[in-house]
């Protein structure tokens, strides 16, 4: 109790000696401070505060924007872009919650996008610019290809080759689909030359990539083919990834009848798991040997797969499918997301972009559709021409599609694993298909 009352009389000296200093300091300082710094210390009018308060308000700069404020390219914005572009591209955002939400359709790809584009649009903060943490994003991993290269790990790790391998002739599926890359590269050109679009045939192979439904290539041969579109192009292959329930099954039945519907496919054999093991490698070395341009995204989408399939290292591969993908696919999609502000989505280029990217992926399904059904013309186990749509590289989204389209005209008619073969055909085709347009037009 002693020691006790003793700090206590301690701290109250010491408080008292540093009240009295400071009361001394307090009467000392007005002699060592000028006018002007006297002035400086009086507190502004109350009035004045709140005035400085609303003129840094999103309100004020959506009302009153900023003549001086420039975009994500250090170039003036107009006052569209600054005004009710912004609002338009809110909505837009708010569009994409709902299919997200309340349809479903790819949140894991919708809500990180809408959500950094909600971010981007927000005035004043600069969150999107190159300072901002969606600008860091993006430039961090979108625009040096890490991301893809990333996502394509984690794909790969989660892919399963055995009914690809049960059923080779799938893989023409995956062929077919690419057409859409191709046949909407001598459509921009033709564009081009009529003077409709003003594209170089750079820029128009990395937006004919879009065909493909793979948003890891469009960047990667973007990145490389066309860096100034890079945004424009990220944010159309992306989006129509997410959008492959609502553009593909209207595509799907305008081309096949009813009873071809319900063609039921069975399981023709059963794959080793050394054949498993040795696919990956074989395709590795093949794309090494014939376009070593494509090795980045089948390396890394072989890696992953290889990893998995040895099942000596599960810690490594569970890590690949769960938490890296996972990761990864937040940041990207942010970083996405920061590319539909209203100054950088609102623009002729990116609506034109958007325009060839859904004519290249309803091209490259309808492709996948009559090759099936061109494939049933001869003698052998007949393919349900649904699954031809799957030759798309959006994995998994279009084979669940075509699973769900079958199961409405059959429920017992389960399509996911035949399905699956043309969509990792799809995968590896858009990624030979991207190499190929690198080595010829680089």
């Amino acid at each position: 109790m002693k020691n006790i009352i003793i700090k206590l009389l301690a701290l109250f000296v010491f408080i008292g000696f540093g009240n009295a200093y400071a009361s001394d300091a307090a009467h000392a300082a007005p002699e060592h401070i000028s006018t002007h710094q006297e002035e400086t210390y009086q507190a502004r009018p109350f009035s004045e505060m709140i005035g400085g308060f609303l003129a840094s308000t999103g309100i004020n700069a959506l009302i009153n924007p900023d003549p001086n404020e420039l975009n994500a390219h250090d170039e003036p914005m107009s006052d569209f872009h600054k005004t009710w572009g912004r609002v338009i591209m809110i909505l837009v955002t708010f569009l994409l919650f709902w299919l997200a939400i309340k349809k479903g359709f790819e949140p894991l790809l919708l809500l990180p996008i809408g959500f950094g584009g909600l971010l981007a649009n927000i005035p004043v903060a600069g969150i999107a610019g190159h300072d901002g943490f969606l600008g860091i994003i993006y430039t961090m991993g979108l625009s040096n290809q890490l991301f893809p290269i990333l996502i394509f790990m984690g794909v790969g790790a989660m892919t399963d080759f055995g009914p690809l391998l049960s059923n080779p002739k799938t893989a023409l599926l995956g062929g077919a689909a690419q057409f859409g890359i191709f046949g909407t590269l001598v459509g921009a050109v033709a564009l081009a030359e009529m003077g409709i679009v003003d594209f170089t045939l750079k820029q128009a192979s990395a937006i004919s990539i879009i065909g493909g439904a793979d948003g890891p290539t469009s960047i990667f041969i973007a990145t490389t083919l066309a860096p100034e579109l890079l945004g424009a192009i990220a944010v159309a292959s992306y989006s129509y990834m997410a959008m492959v329930p609502i553009i593909q099954p209207p595509i799907m039945k305008a081309l096949t009848t009813e009873a071809e519907r319900k063609i039921k496919m069975t399981t023709l054999r059963h794959v080793s798991r050394i054949e498993k093991l040795v696919f990956p490698l074989m395709v590795l070395v093949l794309a090494i040997l014939v376009l070593p341009d494509s090795t980045p995204l089948i390396g890394a989408f072989m890696f992953g797969n290889f990893l998995k399939e040895s099942g000596v290292v599960d810690r490594l591969s569970d890590t690949m499918q769960n938490a890296l993908i996972n990761i990864v696919t937040i940041f990207l999609g942010l970083a996405v997301g920061s590319k539909l502000a209203a100054d950088q989505f609102l623009v002729g280029e990116t609506l034109a972009i958007l325009a060839l990217g859904i004519v290249a992926f309803s091209a490259g399904t309808a492709a996948g559709v009559i090759m099936a059904k061109i494939m049933n013309l001869f003698p052998g186990h007949k393919i349900n021409p649904l699954i031809g749509s799957a030759g798309v590289s959006a994995v998994p989204m279009a084979a669940r599609v075509s699973n769900k389209v079958g199961m409405e005209y059959d429920r017992s008619n389960m399509l996911l694993m035949h399905a699956m073969g043309p969509n990792v055909a799809g995968v590896i085709g858009s990624a030979v298909a991207a190499g190929v347009l690198i080595s010829l037009f680089q």
